[in-house]
């Protein structure tokens, strides 16, 4: 079975996680056809370095040009309609594949057919990857799934392979800052879309000091209840569900790093 990666960088990111994340791709037990990286507007020096080294490479890396930072959303909507197959994985710029991710998950597509969108577990790490901080996991049938993201992202967006077709019929990636692909994976279960996620973990997502007074902040917590009205008014959770969700996520928005950093490693994992 044929597939495409799909990656995204902007000029904030690192060369050398990206070299990382690329030699993740590239040295899979299964080899991917094709990598459609998209450029989000001008980058640094170092990062174009990087990657014309590897396009010289590999050939099967198709890089994306675009004039200006549009944001992830935009810039994977634009990457999915360079991506020539149907079975579409997605991969971040500063994480790590494990070696056999595309064979278990290609595999497990081929095997179902029925199935539209699979993930995995992620080991959370710092550093490096013998430095493992907690693994994020999910339930594993659709059912569950669905429950589940009522209150929670119900995938692992860096190890998600899709069926294109699939996502390009409830109109793919649409701008939400911050939330594109929870707001898409809302969206393909509310159209039938079915999910699995794979009971192990198939690749190390960086932590970063950074990253959680990123997600932190009165901004992050109104595009949260933003969603969450989104959600509301299509139908997909009901009032109680959006009292409780509002409550919850503001109040983790609001308080300090370091208690919300506890939050994440050790309540939610």
């Amino acid at each position: 079975m044929q597939f495409s990666v799909l990656m995204s960088v902007y000029y904030k990111e690192q060369s050398g996680f990206l070299c990382q994340a690329l030699n993740s791709v590239f040295n899979q037990t299964l080899r991917t056809d094709e990598v459609v990286l998209v450029k989000d507007g001008p980058l640094t020096k170092e990062l174009d370095d990087a990657i014309e080294k590897y396009q010289e490479q590999y050939p099967e890396l198709k890089v994306i040009k675009l004039a200006k930072n549009g944001g992830l959303g935009k810039a994977l909507n634009e990457g999915l309609k360079h991506c020539s197959f149907d079975i579409v994985a997605r991969m971040d710029t500063d994480d790590i594949s494990k070696p056999d991710r595309f064979e278990k998950q290609i595999k497990f597509l081929e095997q179902h057919p029925e199935i539209d969108v699979v993930s995995s577990w992620i080991d959370e790490f710092e550093n490096n990857i013998n430095n493992v901080k907690s693994t994020k996991k999910l339930p594993e049938k659709h059912t569950d799934i669905y429950k589940f993201g009522k209150k929670k992202c119900p995938v692992n967006h860096p190890t998600v392979v899709f069926r294109k077709h699939a996502v390009e019929n409830v109109g793919s990636y649409l701008h939400f800052p911050l939330f594109e692909d929870y707001y898409l994976w809302v969206r393909l279960l509310q159209n039938g879309a079915k999910f699995y996620n794979i009971q192990e973990s198939l690749l190390y997502f960086r932590l970063s000091p950074n990253m959680f007074k990123r997600r932190g902040g009165i901004k992050y917590g109104l595009d949260e209840i933003r969603l969450q009205n989104k959600f509301f008014s299509m139908g997909f959770i009901n009032l109680p569900t959006y009292i409780y969700n509002v409550i919850i996520r503001f109040t983790t928005r609001i308080i300090p790093n370091k208690l919300r950093e506890c939050i994440y490693l050790k309540l939610l994992r």
